[in-house]
């Protein structure tokens, strides 16, 4: 798996002031832009073509992180537009930038120490989910997981999705079949991973792992600054 999706196309509208002149993806923390903690991950993994979607102060991205050849990576980006592409329409955007194999995809957004070397190679459906206990700020989770790893709509416990996975392209084959919003009939499409997560799971064709370790979501500038406190400790 030498491949890898950052979404970092999100306009941060949470996180304002601060994501008024700089993209969330790009705010440092821990000494360094929350999105080169990824970049590290990826590169130490192998991994050797990112692929970074952006929108909101796109010109950024290659102004910081540049071809990506400090961490022996080869950075290409897939700029959306002004208005972003939601997730599944940024992964379709970007899909003619990935290879053929199953790739990595990381939210830019999250900060976790899991080990990337843990995510499968081969996911055995559509995709792998990688799901942690759910936070405060989401208490009821987004999907169950049984026994056997396979990630479902309903059933107990509920988890929390991390913003990192391991997907085939197939999962967006078809993809108008589920999507008829009015977002999927611009060009670019614009439209939501969710439902395409959906029809997996209906086929059983969506696994999943559960990871205990450290995971934050930096969607307010009081996660930031407490993650940005505990990693210079």
């Amino acid at each position: 798996m030498r491949h890898a999706l950052i979404f970092a196309a999100g306009l941060g509208e949470r996180m304002r002031p601060l994501t008024h002149h700089t993209p969330k993806p790009l705010l440092t923390v821990g000494g360094k832009p929350l999105i080169e903690w990824h970049l590290e991950k990826l590169a130490a993994i192998d991994v050797r073509y990112v692929v970074i979607n952006t929108s909101h102060l796109a010109d950024q991205f290659p102004e910081t992180l540049g071809d990506g050849s400090r961490w022996g990576l080869r950075i290409r980006y897939a700029y959306e537009g002004p208005t972003p592409l939601e997730t599944g329409g940024g992964m379709l955007n970007a899909l003619g930038l990935l290879g053929p194999e199953p790739f990595i995809v990381i939210s830019g957004d999250v900060w976790t120490d899991v080990p990337f070397a843990t995510l499968p190679v081969e996911p055995r459906g559509a995709g792998h989910l990688l799901l942690v206990d759910n936070p405060p700020h989401h208490p009821d989770g987004d999907f169950g997981l049984d026994a056997q790893g396979l990630i479902h709509d309903d059933g107990a416990p509920r988890l929390t999705y991390s913003g990192i996975g391991v997907f085939r392209r197939e999962l967006l084959n078809r993809w108008q079949d589920v999507i008829h919003d009015a977002g999927s009939q611009q060009t670019p499409p614009r439209f939501k991973l969710r439902p395409l997560l959906e029809r997996a799971i209906a086929r059983q064709e969506l696994s999943g792992s559960h990871y205990r370790g450290a995971w934050t979501d930096v969607g307010t500038a009081e996660r930031l600054r407490e993650l940005d406190e505990r990693l210079r400790r």
